[in-house]
């Protein structure tokens, strides 16, 4: 039994279609700025690295840290 933290970044785009393209990143550096994930989703878009079924990455929709904490209460008997 074991309490548990993960952390992951999610990075979402708007895509040439309309759509939007989510990227996660796990464990994410604990002092990441606003500004470094801005620089990093604008370098991705202007690379045009990712073409989605929905077309090209064209621009910033949003940026979450969501971090998720697991207590693990029971854990069975290994037989």
């Amino acid at each position: 039994m074991a309490v548990t933290t993960n952390r992951t970044a999610r990075l979402t785009f708007v895509t040439s279609g309309g759509n939007t393209f989510s990227l996660t990143v796990p464990q994410p550096r604990e002092d990441i700025q606003l500004a470094e994930a801005m620089d990093v989703m604008n370098s991705l878009i202007a690379g045009g690295i990712f073409l989605t079924a929905n077309g090209a990455l064209t621009g910033v929709r949003d940026i979450k840290v969501i971090e998720t904490t697991t207590d693990d209460l029971y854990d069975p008997p290994q037989v």
